[in-house]
Parts: structure tokens; C-alpha cells; sequence
């Protein structure tokens, strides 16, 4: 069932995006991994209105990497190898990056994933992770409620509590740390969550999948068209950069598929952007419009109550 549920969303927002940019097309990638498993990656490059989306899934088994297991024991699970270290895993997920043109259009991020290893004694231990979240260039007050109430409403669906924990969490994973700015406006994110029920959590991942679509696809139609100075791309690209340092150096999924033998590099990668820039010591003037998102991204605001 999570295996059909990323197909199903990985084309409904394939298909949602290809509607926004009719011009460009996707290279769509199969992929199989040696140790087990393979994946699909749908890739639109240079689009008039997305200079990259990338749409994957994967549903990936074999033996958890050493360093992969340390990483998940840090995070306290208590994994029991086999007498000759084995802990076979499976591990399945959409996840996706997109990077719009233009810079009153956000970048978006999504992912919903599901993970589970057989120990030692047949016994397995499952979760589920993921979420999404918004990195706008520019501020836009009505966009980030509209995101962050789309989010709100399918959280409070399942449980009141969740969108308050999730978004903090949220906040809390997309900091980096350097640069003491969080990556971008949040939205919601969870990991190893496996109660109350393998069921109840299923059905809340579907509900984020389905939410999609409709919190990121009408800030699109409304600001794709918006007219731009060269000023305010070089700020975008230099916002890129700091993606691109979330990404490489804090990013748990990506060292995760750094650190797996035999994945496929290309699609670890695909969330880096077409274009970044890095400037020494660029710093906007105070009150600018450049300003304003930097004090978003160092204080994060609560959008919806």
C-alpha cells in the first residue's frame, strides 16, 4: 500500500507540475540497485516557469550500511544485528525538489517515507518519516497561511496536536547551523513515528501526500508570471546556496543515501538546484525586502493558530 501510495503521488504531482510548465517535459529515469530494489526519477529541467523539479521514488532492501546503522542508534533505536552484524532493511519514499524561475515563486520540498528492519530474533521494527515545507526568495505573508494552513487542516484531521509538534519540529531540522538561519518559512516534518498504529499513521502520510498539490500549486499560479529584477535573481541565487548547504552538510536523507552502498548518486543529488552563488560577505541592507525574509528564517513565525 505505501508502495502504491508514491507511485500515485509521484505522478499526480508529475502530472500538477507539467500543467503549470507546458513547454517542458520530464526524463524519466528507471533505476535498479544491485543489492535490491530500484526507483523511478522524473526530472523537468530549464522550464519556462521550474528551472528544476525532480518527482522520485524508490523502494530499496538489503543489508543496513554499518555507518546507516550507527546514524539510526544515535537517533536511539535499539537495533539487534544477527551474530554476523546483518540487520535487513526495507525502505520505501517519494521525495521531491522544486525550484521555480522565478523568485517571487517558492521553492518547495516534500517527502513521506516508510522504513522497517528485521532483527536478529525475526521481529521488526517500522516507521514512518517525512513532510513538507517552503523556502520562498521573498516573503509573502498570505502564501506561507495558505501553505501553513493547508498543513494545519490535514494535521488536525488526525489528531489536534500533530501540526503544533510538526511544525516545531519542522522549524527545529531545517536550521543550519553556521549561518544560524533555518532553511526556509517550515511547514511540517516528522521521523520515526510508529504509533499508535501502523494503520493510523498510513492513513495521516496519505493525507500529507494528498495535501501536496494544493498547499504549493496555487502560490505557483499566482506569482509565476510576476515580473523581476535582475537584483532579485541574484538573491534567489544566493538563497540557493544556502539550500545547497542544508542539503550537503545537514540533510539526514542525503548522507543516508550518501552512506548506502550502491545508490544512485544522480538522485540523492537531484535536490540541488540548477544554479547557486556564493558571494563573500553579502549582507542586504536593513528594511530591504532581503532583510525581511532573513528575520523570518532566524525567527520563525507561528502562520496559523
Amino acid at each position: 500500500r505505501m508502495e502504491l501510495l508514491i507511485m500515485e503521488t509521484q505522478a499526480e504531482v508529475c502530472r500538477a507540475l507539467a500543467a503549470l510548465d507546458p513547454g517542458a517535459s520530464f526524463a524519466v529515469d528507471t533505476w535498479e540497485r544491485k543489492e535490491g530494489g530500484g526507483g523511478i526519477s522524473c526530472v523537468l529541467q530549464d522550464g519556462e516557469v521550474f528551472e528544476k523539479a525532480g518527482v522520485n521514488v524508490s523502494v530499496v532492501f538489503g543489508q543496513l550500511s554499518e555507518e546507516a546503522a550507527r546514524q539510526m542508534r544515535s537517533r536511539g533505536k535499539a537495533l539487534k544485528a544477527t551474530e554476523d552484524g546483518k540487520l535487513p532493511f526495507c525502505a520505501m519514499g517519494v521525495s521531491s525538489v522544486i525550484h521555480p524561475k522565478n523568485p517571487h515563486v517558492p521553492t518547495m520540498h516534500f517527502n513521506y517515507r516508510y522504513f522497517e528492519i528485521e532483527e536478529a530474533d525475526g521481529s521488526k521494527q517500522w516507521w514512518f518519516g517525512g513532510g513538507t515545507d517552503l523556502t520562498p526568495t521573498y516573503l509573502n505573508e498570505e502564501d506561507a497561511v495558505h501553505f501553513h494552513r493547508t498543513l494545519k487542516e490535514v494535521c488536525d484531521k488526525h489528531d489536534l496536536k500533530l501540526y503544533p509538534k510538526y511544525k516545531k519540529w519542522c522549524d527545529d531540522y531545517f536550521y543550519i547551523k553556521h549561518r544560524d538561519e533555518r532553511r526556509g518559512i517550515g511547514g511540517i516534518f516528522f521521523d520515526d513515528v510508529d504509533s499508535p498504529s501502523k494503520e493510523e499513521v498510513f492513513q495521516f502520510v496519505q493525507s500529507c501526500a494528498k495535501a501536496v498539490v494544493p498547499s504549493y500549486v496555487p502560490i505557483v499560479k499566482k506569482h509565476c508570471h510576476d515580473s523581476y529584477t535582475p537584483e532579485e535573481k541574484l538573491w534567489q541565487q544566493l538563497r540557493r546556496g544556502r539550500y545547497v548547504e542544508f542539503n550537503l552538510v545537514y540533510d539526514r536523507g542525503t548522507k543516508f543515501g550518501l552512506l548506502t552502498p550502491g545508490s544512485r548518486i544522480e538522485s540523492i543529488l537531484m535536490s540541488l538546484p540548477l544554479t547557486a552563488r556564493w558571494e563573500y560577505m553579502n549582507t542586504p541592507p536593513e528594511s530591504s525586502k532581503e532583510a525581511e525574509i532573513l528575520e523570518v528564517l532566524r525567527n520563525p513565525k507561528d502562520w496559523v493558530h
